[in-house]
């Protein structure tokens, strides 16, 4: 979330409408605000990096679970992983934002691997959703289009493209301080001036921007399109098999509208916040504003990189079963020899994708 804490004014708008110079406090918020939002990422830093190294786990230890849809989401995982990488410098940069000591190259680090991450998140939600569309509107020609080796070069392509397409940002931020400070009391990691003074970080706001509201509409389109298919052949599929496939068809859309759906309200906040921040210099009162916007976007930002795991244990029995075991296992490691030694019940009955 490279812009969620840009550069304060030198002055700014308190709650009682009197001006007051942040620099001297050198922080963005009340510490009755500070101390629930510390809380609650650092929850969120637990249940998201247990639960996607859980998620990445369970993806490689049984086979079976290893379906094209599952490659994605195991990749998605990792991703949400790194997201976590830039929680310690946020929550840094909102109790102190100057003077920043983790020096250029961690400043200019941290945002990029955030930026990359947001953009291969969202990659990677279109593509698992395209696919679901080809496998259910075009069934006989997904089967020769969709396998898993193609599946894979389709991750390493869009990983690829996410860490080139958010290469400039290593060039709108870095570590400064104002002209005439000190820099061992004044450093701070922001977006760099000249950047601003130029547009190019506006030009790069909207970039991004647009970057989400796309895949969003194209999202919406191809759901749409999916819902219609599996309505219309609610009473074309007969006998046992055809009426299994349709809902398990049902049921995997079912998980991926709600992934989606998480997706884009914990993310929406924080560009509508990049938008406003794109304003900010319209006034005192909507910088404050932005702050605080962008404060809760924030806190959404690291949400959804921490809910995928909560959403696959609530509606899937089969992953539920499957992190039971890893738990069991890692918590009975005296008796790992053993447990390994006798067959997996779970191995035979596990199906390609979450039902």
């Amino acid at each position: 979330n490279w812009d969620s804490l840009p550069h304060p004014p030198g002055n700014t708008m308190d709650g009682s409408g009197s001006n007051h110079t942040t620099d001297s406090e050198d922080t963005l918020f009340d510490i009755q605000v500070l101390i629930p939002v510390t809380i609650v990422c650092i929850l969120l830093f637990l249940l998201g990096v247990t639960g996607n190294v859980i998620t990445v786990l369970v993806f490689k230890r049984y086979k079976d679970m290893r379906s094209t849809v599952n490659m994605y989401l195991s990749s998605m995982a990792v991703s949400d992983i790194l997201i976590f990488l830039g929680m310690p410098s946020d929550l840094y940069r909102i109790w102190k934002y100057k003077p920043y000591f983790f020096g250029d190259f961690t400043c200019k680090f941290l945002v990029y691997l955030s930026e990359t991450c947001t953009y291969c998140t969202i990659l990677h939600i279109t593509a698992v959703s395209v696919e679901r569309y080809l496998a259910i509107c075009f069934p006989l020609k997904a089967k020769i289009m969709i396998t898993k080796r193609r599946v894979k070069v389709v991750i390493v392509l869009l990983w690829i493209f996410a860490v080139t397409t958010a290469g400039p940002i290593l060039f709108l931020y870095g570590v400064e301080h104002p002209p005439g400070s000190q820099p061992e009391e004044s450093m701070e990691c922001k977006y760099r001036e000249q950047s601003a003074q130029s547009g190019l970080l506006q030009i790069m706001t909207w970039v991004s921007t647009i970057y989400f509201f796309i895949p969003v509409f194209i999202l919406s389109l191809l759901y749409g399109l999916i819902c219609k298919t599996l309505w219309s052949n609610k009473h074309g599929i007969r006998g046992p098999t055809g009426g299994s496939r349709g809902k398990h068809h049902k049921q995997t859309v079912k998980m991926l509208a709600v992934v989606v759906t998480s997706f884009v309200l914990c993310w929406l906040p924080f560009h509508i916040g990049r938008i406003l921040f794109a304003w900010a210099g319209l006034g005192a009162n909507l910088y404050e504003v932005t702050q605080y916007f962008n404060l809760t976007s924030m806190v959404l930002f690291y949400l959804s990189a921490s809910i995928n795991p909560m959403l696959y244990n609530i509606m899937s029995q089969k992953y539920r079963a499957a992190t039971g075991k890893i738990l069991k296992t890692r918590n009975s490691l005296q008796s790992r020899s053993i447990t390994q030694s006798e067959p997996s019940s779970l191995d035979r009955t596990m199906l390609t994708s979450f039902n």
